[in-house]
């Protein structure tokens, strides 16, 4: 039995089904974007892209936890 996906990442299944798009693909235009911040980043996919606050929060936190994200 595999233990229960906690954190961002949880968000992941939702972010797919309701956005249409894999989330490695959301992480690239994450990691290909001109802005440096967090809150940048969140308003940006919130705004250009319709995503939620809760999903596109996640998915700026993990892309930038993995430390390829902008600095």
């Amino acid at each position: 039995m595999s233990k229960p996906v906690k954190g961002p990442a949880s968000y992941f299944p939702s972010i797919e089904k309701k956005y249409g798009r894999p989330v490695t693909e959301w992480k690239d235009l994450i990691r290909s974007s001109p802005l440096t911040k967090h809150m940048e980043l969140v308003a940006w996919l919130k705004n250009e892209h319709g995503l939620g606050h809760g999903h596109a929060n996640a998915l700026v936190a993990h892309t930038l936890a993995e430390g390829t994200g902008p600095v």
